[in-house]
């Protein structure tokens, strides 16, 4: 039988702890060759709306420790409004009923059966948040106590949970130009850390004095500069724009998510695509040679150090997420799920055939 399970399946299932660990433990598979992950790709066209674009997305990973191969697709409506000086990506829930559409299919690498279908949405806030998290657990100080997050949106609370995880957080201070959506925001996560979230009126007030610097926003343009750096600080950004380049080019230890600089892009003839623009989106930082620097996976092998003292300037940039995530997350999910009695189970039958592909 193959599982469909609900976001609100792998919300109650997935903890950022568990999710902590099983990537952790995939990336040290990813680094010694013996997980297998494929850079996303996503295919671009126009639609009837003048505003939006669509985006056909997908990425997929395999870890055969594990059992488990997954692929994530989302078929998105894609606009790029802009709110004051930044333009930011934004998917229009164009979907019948104002839904989206995003899908993780996870399958067994021991039969190729389909094991589990399941929404991706709440599952990918975990995982980056998870990715982040990692990145702060190797390159902040051990005795980092403060963070300052620029960003209130679906992905801040998860950064914020992630990092609390890793390091004994006192002190949070929050920033995103919707003054209601970051006093929401910092009293929702205030409940939920049971550390108090103070929204402040800058980008500055946030970031000052912070011992972890933590970006989570939908930005096509740079949100984090140069002279926001202070000795000993951990720089950490969920998307590529988020930085801007003379960041990186400070920061004493940059490491990133993979070496893969940008998606497979492919666009219709003569479109358009406002983040593919000169020091936006994937164009950003377009002088760093991603395929030198080091990652993640090798970091928590000790192939390389993310931090060599206090005063060191450190940045994790999450510059490309991965297919492979999700084969990692979503094994803790299918394993929960039938050990609990969770979803709804449909014949496998109906997702496999008897003729030769």
């Amino acid at each position: 039988m193959t599982l469909i399970l609900s976001n609100a399946d792998v919300g109650n299932l997935l903890t950022m702890p568990e999710c902590l660990a099983a990537l952790e433990e995939a990336y040290e598979e990813l680094a010694h060759g013996r997980g297998v992950s494929r850079q996303r790709s996503d295919s671009i066209v126009r639609t009837t709306r003048e505003d939006a674009l669509y985006s056909l997305k997908s990425m997929d990973g395999v870890i055969g420790k594990l059992g488990v191969g997954a692929v994530r697709i989302n078929s998105d409506i894609v606009t790029w409004p802009k709110f004051g000086n930044n333009m930011r990506r934004v998917k229009v829930p164009a979907a019948p009923n104002q839904r989206y559409t995003g899908l993780v299919l996870l399958f067994s690498s021991e039969t190729g059966e389909p094991l589990a279908i399941m929404p991706d949405g709440v599952m990918q806030r975990i995982r980056v948040g998870a990715a982040n998290g990692l990145g702060v657990k190797y390159m902040a100080r051990a005795n980092a106590k403060s963070i300052g997050i620029l960003g209130s949106g679906w992905q801040a609370g998860t950064q914020l949970t992630a990092a609390c995880a890793v390091r004994t957080i006192e002190t949070i201070r929050c920033f995103s130009p919707n003054k209601e959506n970051r006093e929401k925001f910092s009293a929702e996560m205030t409940e939920i850390l049971g550390i108090e979230v103070v929204p402040v009126d800058s980008p500055e007030a946030a970031v000052r004095g912070a011992d972890i610097a933590m970006c989570a926003s939908n930005t096509v343009d740079n949100i984090f500069f140069e002279h926001y750096l202070e000795p000993g600080m951990m720089v950490s950004s969920i998307k590529r724009p988020e930085i801007a380049a003379p960041v990186i080019r400070r920061a004493d230890r940059v490491v990133v998510h993979t070496q893969q600089g940008k998606p497979m892009l492919v666009a219709s003839e003569g479109l358009d695509v406002p983040e593919h623009g000169e020091d936006k989106g994937w164009g950003s930082m377009a002088e760093i040679d991603f395929t030198k620097m080091p990652t993640l996976p090798e970091m928590i092998v000790g192939k390389c150090t993310g931090r060599g003292s206090d005063e060191e300037i450190t940045v994790f940039l999450n510059n490309l997420g991965l297919g492979y995530q999700f084969a990692a997350a979503g094994a803790v999910v299918y394993r929960k799920a039938k050990e609990q009695g969770v979803g709804h189970e449909l014949p496998t039958d109906w997702f496999t055939e008897d003729v030769h592909p």
